[in-house]
């Protein structure tokens, strides 16, 4: 990269708070923000070509946030809540047949009626209209890719990157010199595993004092089915096969409007094998007989894949730091087993906005706003989170058959008394809990048909994924030869399979095993950032606007 002091100077924009991300957390900030002072001014910056396009999720919303966000949405025409959940399954899945489990059993928070099936991209669009019509400015196709700092080492802003870098890292005809974006407060809703977060947790040593973040990747198609298929208003969980009972993780087929049916499946990154291929799990899933009858006849029309935190309650990191907060998934604020996170994405939002407008009003700016860390544990969002706090760990070390049912024990009792006197730890990181190669078999994965299941660069297509080739990776392999001493010699390359995108590959050249990175296909899922056994691959944005443009994700 050419030396900084020979780069032009960046442009910069003054606002009272700066947002980056346009998901339920920043756009709900930046709604709550203008309704408490429309005369703050606030920017929400988003690394998509738009509103919604790396927006990927199941997703059946609790709309608990959106009606103390946004009282009345009901009554207005256009909103994106269009299937209410009408019925509400739980199947355990064996290798040819399920039982479905009585909804009695279930702790009264699993009761998905109620809730809203949706596309979370479409209610993105629609909390940008929203946050829009406020006042709010928006900038999509901008990806915040640094930290700024005042010399007290307090956040005062955030820069974009530079567009136009070509591949050997100097500057091209149509470069652009990034934008800095300078605030009194920066808010972080940047997602799961976000870069910044990243940074700013490590900054300012946010994870101290928590337990170890987790993680599970999520991996989803969106059909439309025949309509005697079709039953608006079906969500369907299950756990199980193909997984067996070591593997956690589990399935989710919802029923949207206009014979639409979207089918996911989470595998948590705690497993061992490395063999684990989540896209193949993911295809042999549909095979099953409970399941494939759903899609017979029917057209696979998208595809999509993302990291999901699910270390909970006491993975949570510290959220306040001098200048800023983080907010929703950059925090981790998912419900492992309500597999729901973008209800607590909007408070979220919403606390931070609430406690950042009083702090401005009150003539601060850039320090820590420690109101925001010190209250949500006692809100609705701690409340939500800490009764199902060990459901995870008991999964993790009692696998899926006994953990699932300690965990509804565990549930049912905070139920019960109100909560448990006990909090269980995770241990490992998900890298760590990979183990070398010589301790597993291989796993034999059917070809796919082309017609249910189907192979990862097909799957890629319909992402609508893009990348400029001529650019920098933006998958940064910080020591090669530990990867091909360790992640190729010790541990086989898990790389190959747990992409879902088929990013990487390990190939023959000259005799020797060359790792190649097609960057291109990435659909910023960020699970090689997460499972690398080393910690050896760090995710960082590509140039703003590229990666998947998801339509109804």
């Amino acid at each position: 990269m050419t030396e900084q002091h020979e780069l032009p100077e960046r442009e910069s924009m003054e606002f009272d708070v700066v947002i980056v991300g346009a998901g339920p957390a920043g756009l709900s900030a930046a709604i709550r923000l203008k309704q408490v002072n429309p005369d703050l001014s606030v920017v929400v910056l988003e690394k998509g070509a738009e509103v919604g396009a790396h927006i990927v999720s199941g997703a059946v919303v609790d709309p608990i946030g959106i009606d103390r966000l946004l009282p009345g949405w009901r009554e207005e025409e256009g909103h994106p809540f269009k299937t209410e959940v009408k019925d509400d399954q739980f199947l355990f899945l064996g290798p040819a047949g399920s039982i479905r489990l009585p909804n009695a059993l279930m702790p009264p928070l699993m009761n998905n009626h109620g809730n809203y099936i949706v596309s979370l991209g479409l209610v993105c669009r629609w909390l940008a209209e929203k946050a829009e019509g406020l006042g709010v400015e928006i900038y999509p196709g901008f990806a915040a890719s640094e930290v700024l700092y005042n010399e007290d080492g307090a956040v005062i802003g955030v820069a974009t990157g530079d567009m136009g870098i070509e591949r050997n890292g100097e500057p091209g005809p149509n470069y652009t010199r990034g934008m800095a974006l300078m605030g009194k407060y920066v808010l972080i809703g940047e997602g799961v595993r976000g870069s910044l977060a990243k940074q700013l947790i490590a900054k300012y040593d946010l994870q101290k004092g928590r337990d170890v973040q987790k993680f599970g990747i999520g991996i989803k198609e969106l059909w439309q089915v025949k309509p005697e298929k079709h039953k608006q208003g079906l969500v369907q969980h299950s756990f199980g096969w193909p997984l067996g009972f070591k593997t956690g993780g589990g399935s989710f087929l919802y029923h949207l409007e206009d014979n639409l049916v979207a089918v996911g499946f989470v595998v948590h990154l705690n497993y061992k094998n490395p063999y684990l291929y989540p896209f193949e799990e993911f295809q042999r899933f549909k095979t099953h007989p409970a399941i494939r009858d759903t899609f017979e006849g029917g057209k696979r029309l998208s595809y999509g894949a993302r990291a999901i935190t699910e270390g909970g309650y006491q993975s949570v990191p510290k959220l306040s730091f001098p200048g800023g907060a983080l907010i929703g998934c950059s925090a981790g604020f998912v419900n492992l087993p309500r597999i729901k996170g973008s209800h607590n994405a909007v408070l979220s939002g919403m606390l931070a906005a609430e406690k950042i407008a009083d702090a401005i009003a009150a003539g601060r700016a850039n320090d820590e706003v420690a109101e925001i860390e010190n209250e949500w544990r006692q809100g609705d969002i701690g409340k939500d989170l800490k009764r199902v706090r060990n459901v995870k760990p008991l999964w993790s070390k009692f696998g899926t058959l006994f953990g699932i049912g300690l965990g509804a024990v565990d549930m049912w009792l905070n139920q019960i008394f109100g909560s448990t006197p006990w909090t269980f730890k995770h241990g490992k990181t998900d890298a760590q809990s990979l183990e070398p190669a010589s301790k597993h078999q291989k796993i034999d994965y059917p070809r796919p048909d082309g017609v249910l299941t189907f192979d990862r660069l097909s799957s890629v297509f319909l992402s609508s994924t893009n990348h400029e080739e001529d650019q920098p990776v933006h998958l940064h392999v910080k020591d090669m030869d530990l990867q091909k001493r360790s992640e190729h010699d010790v541990y086989a390359g898990p790389s190959t399979r747990y992409c879902p995108a088929g990013v990487y590959e390990w190939v023959e050249k000259d005799g020797e095993e060359v790792y190649v990175i097609n960057a291109q296909n990435c659909v910023h899922c960020k699970t090689c950032d997460i499972k690398d056994p080393n910690q050896n691959i760090n995710w960082v944005p590509p140039q703003g606007g590229e990666g998947p443009v998801y339509a109804n994700m």
